[in-house]
């Protein structure tokens, strides 16, 4: 029987405070809940998502068998993180496009669709908002906190904030800040989608219209950063489309679609401008630019880590060079400075920075393994 997941939302009236300085009221963050809290509210696991996934963690939704969650293979009755054992928390970030209060929605001093006047959201905002529902949930303590590259962010974030409400987290594929080329690589995509005629300045509502074009463009370059060179070399090296002589001889007097990579990433750029929202990329991707715990420390992340209570788990990926395993080990060294409990597994995987989305068994038996330790109920007090 496959897991079935149940959208909710949750309306909240008092204005959240942002790191901005500005502040957004009256907002509604979308969610889902898997498994069963239990008597001493000790098994609760939240689950923070990545660039354009969603509170829609794992199961199908009644009646749409091709609906699966998007860490599916990580969380249910069984998985790695058990729901049999866990009460799973999944919360779509302020600002999206999948249920909770973003861009496309209306903000009501004007009565129209927000759009580039939504304000400014940071990582610190989501993990903020996310305490205010677990509050309303009547969660005051997180067995553990788990994401995977921006949601690690999220995970992380928390121990900061809130080291007395987490005991265990799970950091995936993750940083603790982005370098200089990741931040080029997401200026360049923003970049793609404001220039976009489309766009609109951000309001393109009110135009009935959707950079679809600069969208499509900026999901190519995601997607490049997401896959190794080993992955894309196996999978579409220098293929061509072309069949027969009559194609092979139009190659050459064409502009079209040539090479079986293009054709994947003109595919994957088209349904990605289909169901995401514009703004919510350019507000995501700065949110990713802005994670820097140790900016407030002079650069240090062991300074920075020093207000951690949490124990953890790291984990990497050998050919993610978008998250590369040397910023994992970044985060290890800075913890076991501060004389922290840290467990780090660097697992030798060909799939790039997607490896944390994938069935990898040896990633999945680290995570199981770590799951399995963690203490729930009498034995949390022991």
């Amino acid at each position: 029987m496959p897991l079935i997941a149940v959208s909710q939302s949750m309306h909240f009236a008092e204005a959240l405070p942002l790191q901005s300085g500005a502040s957004i009221a009256g907002y509604t963050l979308a969610y889902e809940t898997y498994g069963t809290l239990d008597a001493q509210r000790s098994n609760a696991v939240l689950v923070c998502h990545a660039l354009n996934a969603s509170h829609h963690v794992a199961g199908v939704y009644d009646g749409q068998p091709r609906s699966e969650g998007w860490w599916d293979s990580m969380v249910g009755p069984g998985k790695p993180v058990d729901t049999d054992r866990f009460f799973v928390i999944g919360i779509n970030n302020l600002g999206s496009c999948f249920g909770s209060t973003g861009p496309a929605q209306t903000n009501p001093a004007t009565g129209k669709a927000w759009g580039a006047d939504f304000p400014v959201v940071t990582v610190e905002d989501w993990v903020d908002a996310q305490a205010r529902l677990l509050d309303a949930l009547g969660i005051r303590t997180l067995a553990a906190v788990l994401g995977g590259s921006l949601g690690g962010m999220q995970a992380l974030s928390w121990t900061l904030q809130y080291p007395d409400r987490v005991r265990h987290a799970v950091v995936v594929a993750s940083a603790p800040n982005l370098n200089a080329e990741n931040i080029a690589f997401n200026e360049v995509a923003r970049r793609a989608i404001v220039t976009d005629p489309d766009f609109h300045g951000g309001h393109f509502y009110e135009f009935n219209t959707v950079p679809k074009r600069g969208l499509r463009i900026a999901r190519m370059i995601g997607h490049i950063t997401y896959l190794s060179d080993d992955v894309m070399n196996e999978k579409f090296g220098r293929q061509l489309r072309a069949t027969d002589r009559a194609e092979a001889a139009y190659r050459y007097t064409t502009q079209d679609v040539e090479f079986q990579i293009e054709s994947y990433l003109r595919y994957q750029g088209d349904k990605f401008s289909e169901y995401f929202d514009a703004n919510t990329y350019l507000l995501i991707t700065r949110a990713l630019d802005y994670f820097d715990p140790a900016r407030l420390y002079g650069g240090s992340l062991a300074r920075a880590f020093a207000r951690c209570t949490a124990k953890f788990l790291l984990v990497s990926f050998t050919t993610d060079w978008r998250f590369a395993p040397a910023r994992s080990r970044e985060m290890v060294r800075a913890l076991l400075d501060n004389r922290r409990d840290v467990s780090y597994a660097e697992i030798d995987a060909p799939h790039g920075h997607d490896a944390f989305l994938l069935e990898d068994p040896r990633y999945l038996a680290v995570v199981r393994s770590y799951f399995g330790r963690i203490p729930l109920g009498a034995e949390v007090a022991a």
